[in-house]
């Protein structure tokens, strides 16, 4: 994997408190995603996942849900995503991932996914139904070839030998799901699982980690940082979309309301 990947310099540059935030493509309006990037990089976000809307989005929560309904009646296909994305590296610097489920990335071809995803400057994927074995029987060197980082997932029932096996296989960094549950706002992020964080870090694995479900404020982000490089924000920030500020202002707000320091 070419260490020019801009994921690897993230981390290079930066090994803590990263602030990593996930949006629905083409919510709340269908032609928000670029300006959704933008401001995010200017507000000091790390890394952006860029969701890809599905008709069925079975581990996601209400929140995502609801965006990605949205976002399809909408308009928004993985085609049209790419459109938007296609000069998005002539004013965006920092890694890029796509995330989504692994059907519309069929529908569309592995290789013309990936092929197109290095066109437009996306740096990795997240596809949690895409099965480990499956993916490096068929498809790891068709994301090699195009410098795109496959972004594994680990819960708290994975085991010691299964996170050893993904983070041999691993490039860029590993998400640590905090919950088996789907994705949204969780209380107390800050109690639950610390014994799953801790174990996992006690393996001193090669790979980064994020930590993401249930980060929603500044509390929840501290704490995740703790354990892992950093952490993930999904429903909160999707929610925060639908408001009656201005597309600037709603993201300003919420980046200063999870980093208050910066």
């Amino acid at each position: 994997m070419n260490v020019n990947n801009r994921i690897n310099q993230l981390f290079q540059q930066k090994n803590k408190n990263i602030l990593s935030v996930y949006f629905t493509a083409g919510y709340p309006e269908l032609n928000d995603t670029v300006t959704i990037i933008r401001e995010l990089e200017k507000n000091g976000v790390d890394l952006i996942e860029i969701g890809m809307p599905f008709s069925d989005p079975v581990a996601d929560g209400p929140v995502i849900q609801n965006s990605s309904y949205t976002a399809l009646k909408n308009g928004m296909s993985v085609k049209k995503l790419f459109g938007q994305l296609k000069d998005i590296r002539k004013t965006v610097k920092m890694p890029l991932i796509m995330m989504g489920y692994l059907n519309p990335v069929l529908q569309f071809g592995i290789e013309n996914f990936c092929q197109k995803c290095s066109e437009v400057g996306i740096d990795g994927l997240i596809i949690p139904d895409l099965p480990l074995n499956e993916y490096l029987e068929r498809y790891k060197p068709i994301f090699e070839a195009h410098n795109i980082h496959n972004i594994l997932l680990i819960t708290p029932q994975t085991s010691d030998e299964r996170i050893r096996q993904i983070d041999a296989e691993s490039s860029g960094f590993i998400y640590m799901v905090s919950t088996s549950s789907t994705t949204g706002m969780k209380k107390n992020v800050a109690d639950y699982h610390t014994e799953y964080f801790e174990r996992v870090n006690s393996l001193q694995l090669k790979n980064p980690r994020l930590i993401g479900f249930g980060i929603s404020t500044a509390e929840t982000f501290t704490n995740a940082c703790k354990y892992a490089g950093g952490a993930i924000i999904g429903s909160a920030f999707v929610k925060a979309l639908d408001n009656k500020l201005t597309m600037e202002q709603r993201i300003s707000e919420f980046v200063k309301m999870i980093v208050p320091s910066e």
